[in-house]
């Protein structure tokens, strides 16, 4: 699953830890829980990016 290594990723770009995230996201990123689209629309504003990107559909971070 490509997403846990990229929301993993984006969240270490922004020198964030997962406590300051958030339980669930660290479960998001461990792939104990599946990743909602809500969840992963939130996820793209926050770091302003596509969802192709966060789901290894798309190698470029830019959000279109």
């Amino acid at each position: 699953m490509d997403y846990i290594r990229r929301i993993r990723d984006l969240r270490e770009d922004r020198d964030k830890t997962q406590w300051e995230i958030a339980q669930v996201y660290a479960r998001y990123e461990r792939g104990a829980n599946e990743l909602p689209i809500r969840h992963l629309i939130t996820l793209c504003r926050y770091y302003h990016v596509s969802a192709d990107y966060i789901l290894g559909l798309d190698e470029g971070k830019q959000s279109r």
